[in-house]
């Protein structure tokens, strides 16, 4: 894929070896892995798991993977933003458990999270990412970093920020260093299937007020009169002087039901 398409290829071992042990392989996994490069993860995975469907849009680089023969392995040429990820782990067997992998382009980072966590959500994702995204998706709230895309993700997954890859890992090295994140769905979701796109809509305007107090952030945000905000924030037991980055990802949730 190159610097075209704004991959960057991991060749260090132990990193790879080290994504691989995060995703916990099982004999019986079905693992989708995106973006697949040359194949340097793929090849260390594949022995270990049920099989592995590795998403790539390079089209050279899908048809040179395919070539090297990897055992338990299918190689899918396209977009995998576009490709429906369980329908193409069907061919190769009826389960509907799956395992995702991947260093991810930097610039479609947001949208394959988003898809991830998409229904039928994967047991476990592994991603390698930009740091500066990985800080975001494990921050905390009132930190720097928390935002609209940590409640998003924390209030549908367990978010563990696992090690950091330095740029000198990749060729050619990307301008910035990684970090190794994995994603593991809550066994209670904050949110319902339904109520994610009108959630994250939801918290993205209030974080756009972040520095606002609640209320008039909220008034802004859903045109509710002061007084019948004030009885709402008052039922979920949240402070009107607050500021929207301070609040928990239970509480958005709380709020984003109450103001509905």
């Amino acid at each position: 894929m190159g610097r075209r398409l704004g991959q960057h290829f991991l060749f260090d071992p132990a990193i790879l070896d080290r994504i691989v042990h995060a995703l916990d392989p099982q004999p019986d996994d079905r693992v989708i892995e995106i973006g697949p490069g040359k194949g340097t993860l793929t090849e260390r995975l594949a022995p270990l798991v049920g099989s592995v469907v590795a998403i790539e849009r390079d089209e050279a680089l899908a048809a040179a993977l395919d070539r090297s023969g990897i055992e338990h392995c299918r190689v899918v040429s396209g977009d995998a933003l576009e490709i429906d990820w369980p329908a193409a782990l069907a061919r190769r067997g009826q389960q509907t458990s799956y395992k995702v992998a991947g260093n991810i382009p930097y610039a479609i980072t947001t949208p394959l999270i988003d898809k991830a966590l998409s229904d039928p959500l994967p047991t476990v994702t592994v991603f390698l990412v930009q740091k500066e995204v990985g800080d975001r998706l494990a921050a905390a709230p009132g930190s720097k970093t928390y935002g609209a895309l940590s409640v998003g993700v924390q209030a549908v997954a367990a978010v563990e920020r696992l090690f950091t890859v330095r740029a000198g890992s990749f060729r050619p090295p990307p301008k910035v260093d990684s970090v190794v994140v994995r994603l593991t769905p809550r066994s209670d979701p904050l949110v319902t299937s339904a109520e994610r796109a009108p959630f994250r809509r939801f918290v993205t305007a209030l974080f756009g007020e972040r520095r606002k107090q609640l209320l008039r952030a909220l008034r802004i945000v859903t045109g509710i009169d002061a007084d019948g905000l004030q009885d709402t924030l008052g039922q979920v037991g949240l402070d009107p002087r607050d500021r929207p980055e301070v609040l928990t990802p239970g509480e958005f949730a709380s709020l984003f039901r109450a103001v509905r």
